[in-house]
């Protein structure tokens, strides 16, 4: 995993956290935590979805540049 990856990674997680954390210790009935927890995990899960989409994008594009130039230099010795 690079570095991106890894600071995508411990992003989510230390959200998540602090998100779980903040909503244990609030004063609510045990439903609302609930409700405020599954609120929270979706929110933090639909994040990382679009994060993971974009930076699959860029790699796409990263691989296609690649391949386009070595295609370009494989003809240039050709």
């Amino acid at each position: 995993m690079n570095n991106t990856g890894k600071v995508l990674t411990a992003f989510a997680a230390g959200a998540a956290a602090g998100a779980i954390l903040g909503l244990l210790f609030a004063p609510d009935k045990g439903s609302e935590t609930r409700r405020k927890i599954g609120e929270q995990k979706k929110k933090i899960t639909d994040e990382l979805k679009d994060k993971f989409r974009e930076y699959k994008g860029k790699c796409n594009e990263l691989k296609e540049d690649i391949e386009q130039t070595v295609k370009e230099k494989t003809e240039e010795f050709a």
